[in-house]
């Protein structure tokens, strides 16, 4: 069995054999730029860690796990000009670096260039490899346009936001790991066992990105601490929030939301005191608990030995107490 660190290496060595020296090379830098950021590599490893699980040749998944790696940062392009973020993994986001049609364009290239490293596997294999890809790829577009959509609603509902992040979020770390146990030769009940793991960890991992964007350390976190709150984003935290607060807090809170220009220290210092007082970081955690709880579950039905999932499960223990 491989360790965390080795497969980073292994996908980071890998993207440092790209060839980025293409022209135009206004459309290829910002490629470069993005993959060469300091990320978790997360859904690539979670790619390989499927497959070893049944298989110990994992190169047969890197190349998949690799195109993963690309369609996510692809989505970072276009997600960060929608979000209209500045900063990503401590670096100026590629729009700011460059301008939006460049980040645009470069990450249309991304997209396509994301298909390619699919090729490498056995037709039967990419058949349903690029099923499960084309359906997830799809959900993140519609979790995307959710996200979107709550941008002009205040009655956002805790239930509508789960939903959203589980198509944003969650179904690409499912796929990832379905993916990746479809290359390592497992059974369709696995293959789905391991998908509603992922589906659970990625809806825990989004709650602890919410909690980061407000309580988190910018050193460590890699984005502006506050920003979900400047930017007015629906998230677990201001929709907890609206849901638990009195009438007379919730006009509070909706009074800073609401109020232009509103210096931002004080704004996120604002709805920071009210979150606290309504203990809604604690919400957070129980719910963030309740989906770690299933995402054990599902993987302790997987029919491989303990001794595999070992790692799987140290790695979504990690992300519970993650600080970026």
């Amino acid at each position: 069995m491989f360790q965390l660190i080795e497969l980073q290496n292994l996908i980071n060595k890998e993207i440092e054999q790209f060839n980025f020296n293409i022209k135009p090379t206004e459309l290829y830098k910002p490629i470069k730029y993005i993959l060469k950021g300091s990320g978790k590599r997360l859904r690539p490893v979670l790619t390989l860690m499927a497959c070893n699980l049944f298989c110990d040749d994992i190169k047969i998944a890197l190349k998949p796990a690799i195109g993963l790696e690309m369609f996510h940062n692809f989505t970072l392009l276009h997600d960060d000009i929608m979000d209209k973020a500045d900063i990503r993994r401590n670096k100026p986001t590629v729009h700011k670096k460059w301008n939006n049609n460049v980040a645009i364009l470069s990450g249309d290239a991304m997209m396509i260039k994301t298909y390619e490293f699919f090729f490498s596997l056995e037709p039967k294999t990419l058949a349903k490899v690029i099923q499960v890809f084309n359906t997830a790829a799809l959900q993140v577009c519609q979790g995307q346009q959710y996200d979107m959509n709550f941008e002009t609603r205040i009655d956002v509902t805790s239930a509508e936001y789960i939903r959203m992040i589980t198509l944003k979020t969650a179904v690409l770390l499912a796929a990832s790991l379905k993916i990746g146990a479809i290359t390592g030769g497992a059974s369709t009940e696995n293959t789905d066992l391991l998908y509603n793991f992922g589906i659970n960890l990625g809806l825990a991992f989004q709650l602890q990105d919410d909690y980061l964007d407000v309580y988190g350390d910018v050193k460590t976190f890699g984005k502006q601490i506050g920003g979900d709150i400047i930017s007015n984003k629906k998230t677990f935290l201001l929709i907890s929030a609206l849901e638990n607060a009195t009438c007379k807090t919730k006009n509070q809170l909706l009074n800073l939301i609401k109020t232009p220009d509103l210096e931002a220290s004080k704004k996120i210092k604002d709805v920071t005191n009210i979150y606290n007082q309504l203990n809604i970081p604690l919400i957070l955690k129980e719910k963030l608990n309740f989906y770690h709880r299933q995402a054990l579950h599902n993987i302790s039905q997987v029919t491989v030995s303990e001794g595999r999932k070992k790692l799987l499960i140290q790695l979504s223990d990690k992300l519970l107490i993650r600080e970026k």
